[in-house]
């Protein structure tokens, strides 16, 4: 058996969330739980301890430093989940079967055949510049697919995948997805979605990943030329991927807003946030 990964620092609750207000809770990695007004939202779930190739009695990849903040059967049901691409600690099939609820699904072009067969309410591949009003129990979203410089294949031969950054929109907020980026000069046409609340951006595996990955000082830069107001730091803290020591994302982050610190909305693992309007 692998080792234990720590515990995450922070245990969110979302069943004391509000409905009429925009919340959220980094869970790990990618994974971002958000209430937003009623409509309950999960991005890139990655949830269990290992991921990599499934082989039936165990799970064969990299293992997490620190553990999820929930595990699958301590979410609320969902009504859409947002999956940006299909690298492994991204698109986790054995977290999507987990999940509660039949949420939707948005995916990026040539990815849903990784979906798990299981009730989803529906479906959706969804290309650059292309967008969704999707209509869920607990209301509507409006979802539009944003290019962002990555890559998509799963097990590198299959390079035809495509890869999403995604807006997010409902009763008036918006909300910046990332998934996974290098930094690019496409999030200043990117404010034409916005103005957004906040921007869910990666800031870790940049060394020596720098082709893939934005640094912390790229990601605050992006966030600025998107006009969003907040970030929130994902992909770090969660598996070792690359060289760069553990707390150092966090770290050069905080530098990067020493002059605008409220800018930056969470920290940590387990952490919530109410986004006010």
């Amino acid at each position: 058996m692998g080792r234990a990964p720590a515990p995450a620092p922070h245990r969110p609750t979302p069943a004391a969330w509000a409905e009429d207000q925009l919340t959220l809770s980094w869970l790990g990695q990618s994974t971002v739980l958000i209430n937003f007004h009623g409509v309950r939202i999960l991005t890139d779930p990655v949830l269990f301890n290992c991921i990599g190739v499934d082989f039936g009695l165990g799970t064969l990849g990299p293992l997490r430093l620190t553990a999820p903040a929930l595990h699958p059967h301590e979410l609320p049901e969902l009504d859409l989940v947002l999956v940006s691409h299909a690298h492994f600690d991204h698109l986790d099939v054995r977290s999507l079967a987990a999940l509660r609820g039949r949420p939707v699904v948005v995916t990026a072009r040539k990815t849903s055949d990784l979906i798990p067969r299981r009730p989803f309410s529906e479906i959706h591949e969804l290309g650059w510049n292309e967008a969704l009003t999707l209509r869920t129990p607990r209301g509507t979203v409006r979802v539009h697919g944003l290019e962002v410089q990555h890559w998509g294949a799963r097990m590198r031969r299959d390079t035809y995948r495509g890869y999403n950054g995604y807006a997010i929109e409902r009763e008036g907020r918006r909300l910046l997805f990332a998934g996974d980026t290098a930094h690019t000069p496409v999030f200043a046409a990117h404010r034409a979605h916005g103005p957004f609340d906040a921007a869910l951006m990666p800031i870790g595996a940049y060394n020596p990943w720098i082709r893939n990955h934005c640094t912390p000082e790229q990601a605050v830069a992006m966030m600025r030329a998107a006009k969003a107001q907040r970030l929130v730091p994902l992909h770090h803290q969660t598996f070792k991927f690359s060289n760069e020591p553990f707390d150092e994302p966090l770290a050069r982050l905080e530098a990067a807003l020493a002059d605008e610190p409220q800018r930056l909305a969470l920290r940590a693992i387990g952490q919530q946030i109410v986004i006010p309007a």
